[in-house]
């Protein structure tokens, strides 16, 4: 499912235009990204954790050529799902 098939559902099942919908899904993953970009944890009862993980600085080898190289430190957003969509995937 990409965005617009999730406006498309979204406007279908709560009866509001497909440009409202767009708005309230865009407000959503904008309030998300707001939240990871300061560090902070955000949990969604009955759907699941989305967190900030740190990579640190790692040797690596570049693929292209083979030769060492060093791979910089890195944040990344993770999501943990809650047990009831756990649940829901292996049912």
């Amino acid at each position: 499912m990409n965005t617009s098939e999730l406006v498309e559902q979204i406007a279908t099942g709560q009866g509001v235009t497909k440009a409202d919908a767009r708005k309230i899904v865009d407000a959503v993953f904008a309030a998300i990204t707001e939240a990871a970009a300061t560090g902070d944890e955000i949990a969604l009862n009955g759907f699941g954790k989305f967190k900030v993980k740190s990579s640190p600085a790692r040797d690596g080898r570049n693929p292209a050529t083979g030769e060492p190289m060093t791979i910089k430190a890195s944040k990344k957003l993770a999501f943990t799902p809650s047990k009831a969509v756990k649940d829901k995937l292996n049912s």
